[in-house]
């Protein structure tokens, strides 16, 4: 299980990441609204932890316009706002459940494991992991990509990051979009492992001679897909 926390307090986020880290949960961690409404718009994540006030775009912002675009992902709010108007209205966004601060940690372990257990009973049936763009496939959950008829084997961090791309064909996604992705705002890896990653990947999936599927955008970023020409 996947699971997105946004909160600008690194007081909070550093022990909570690590203790659903314990628990078995995979967890991305984002310090700012729209870095963390980005994650959440790539569709990764079976829960998503929210804190209400965040640089440059709220929790609420983030979870009304997720819910604009038809994402059920649940919602977690956690907010030092405890009126019954605060309540309404984080539920009225669409949030899931609602957690005052500051709490116990059993109790946020407890409403996590709840809110999963009903995604769980409402949508029993896997999400659709499989991808496509141009020749090359990719299996989510098998962690393989296809190309010209041969599977590759790939490691976790190689699947988030051509996931990513693939889910942004033809875009081009900057260094920070995408370190953030993988590893979270708060856990930024030294310069030239995202590079390093990349190289490791296209050593993989790109066949000798062949255009290269994974393009890199100097001073950018990395773009994927053949782009349309208008005819």
């Amino acid at each position: 299980m996947k699971i997105l926390l946004v909160d600008d307090e690194p007081a909070l986020t550093e022990p909570l990441s690590r203790l659903l880290t314990r628990e078995g949960y995979a967890v991305n961690v984002a310090t700012d609204g729209l870095v963390g409404y980005d994650l959440a718009n790539a569709g990764y994540y079976d829960l998503l932890i929210l804190d209400w006030m965040l640089p440059h775009l709220t929790g609420l912002e983030i979870c009304q316009q997720l819910r604009d675009r038809g994402d059920l992902t649940p919602v977690l709010f956690l907010t030092a706002k405890d009126t019954l108007d605060d309540r309404v209205i984080g539920l009225d966004a669409g949030a899931d459940d609602y957690l005052v601060k500051p709490f116990e940690l059993r109790e946020l372990l407890a409403r996590v494991r709840a809110l999963l257990r009903r995604v769980q009973i409402l949508d029993p049936q896997p999400t659709q992991s499989k991808l496509q763009v141009d020749d090359l496939e990719l299996d989510l959950d098998n962690q393989l990509a296809y190309v010209n008829g041969h599977s590759i084997e790939l490691s976790e961090k190689e699947t988030q990051l051509l996931g990513y791309l693939m889910q942004h064909a033809r875009q081009v996604l900057t260094h920070g979009q995408i370190q953030a992705h993988l590893w979270g705002e708060n856990n930024p890896p030294n310069s030239n492992v995202l590079a390093a990653l990349v190289r490791l990947l296209r050593r993989k999936i790109e066949v000798k001679g062949s255009p290269e599927l994974i393009q890199t955008i100097y001073g950018k970023g990395y773009r994927i897909g053949k782009l349309k020409v208008e005819s």
